[in-house]
């Protein structure tokens, strides 16, 4: 068993803001991995066990996430995962089409050489893991590929909020649903959002993005569909 800390024992460095940050991070990581499931309790002395401290620290950073809305609070009974939804998708991609778009005229007015490395080094890094099993890994490559084409705007409250979203949809969902596509199909589409972002044809760079978007939605919509189809039907 995992032996807590007490004050004496406390390094220097871990202080209480350090420990709720320790905590909230932690248990991040359990979200992206999986190892809690949407609507699940958490159980925030188990959660303190795991994570090697106190449960005060985790108390506050489950607060952060049900701010984040990430989790939710039940009187007198704890804190639970938020379930899925199919309109939270539809409306976290919907919302993302509408901030992707409207970054990428700032995006191309701001496109010089530093930029177009930096998205193509985005690109390239996402092409590398393509082909890879881990579908975690393409999740985040093709989260820094939009991040980092969303971040040539210098809109940072903008793209503060597409990282909110991002975090919704990569902290909560399956990785097997939010990427069911073939591999070949979502690289040539961010290949061609590249090629004509960098060939200065906002046109065709809005068209291309838009698809790829409509595209990726309307699969991750079907696949959770399913998923709460296939949990209606199933007796024990």
């Amino acid at each position: 068993m995992t032996r807590h800390k007490n004050k004496r024992d406390r390094a220097p460095n871990e202080t209480p803001d350090n420990l709720v940050t320790q905590a909230y991070t932690g248990i991040r990581r359990m979200l992206f991995l999986n190892e809690i499931a949407p609507g699940q309790k958490l159980h925030y002395r188990d959660l303190a066990e795991q994570l090697g401290m106190s449960p005060t620290p985790v108390t506050q950073a489950l607060k952060w996430l049900e701010f984040q809305g990430l989790v939710h609070h039940r009187t007198n009974r704890g804190f639970y995962m938020e379930p899925i939804s199919l309109e939270e998708v539809r409306e976290i991609y919907d919302l993302r089409e509408a901030l992707e778009l409207a970054l990428l005229p700032k995006a191309l007015e701001n496109l010089d050489e530093n930029s177009i490395g930096r998205l193509r080094s985005a690109l390239e890094d996402y092409l590398k893991v393509s082909t890879n099993r881990y579908l975690k890994q393409r999740l985040l490559k093709d989260m820094e590929f939009h991040l980092t084409l969303a971040g040539l705007s210098d809109c940072r409250i903008t793209l503060r909020i597409l990282r909110h979203l991002f975090d919704l949809l990569y902290l909560k969902y399956k990785a097997e649903i939010l990427f069911s596509r073939p591999m070949e199909d979502v690289d040539t589409e961010h290949k061609k959002i590249f090629d004509r972002l960098v060939a200065r044809d906002l046109k065709g760079a809005r068209r291309a993005l838009e698809h790829h978007l409509h595209t990726v939605r309307d699969h991750v919509l079907d696949n959770i569909q399913q998923v709460l189809e296939e949990k209606e039907t199933l007796v024990f």
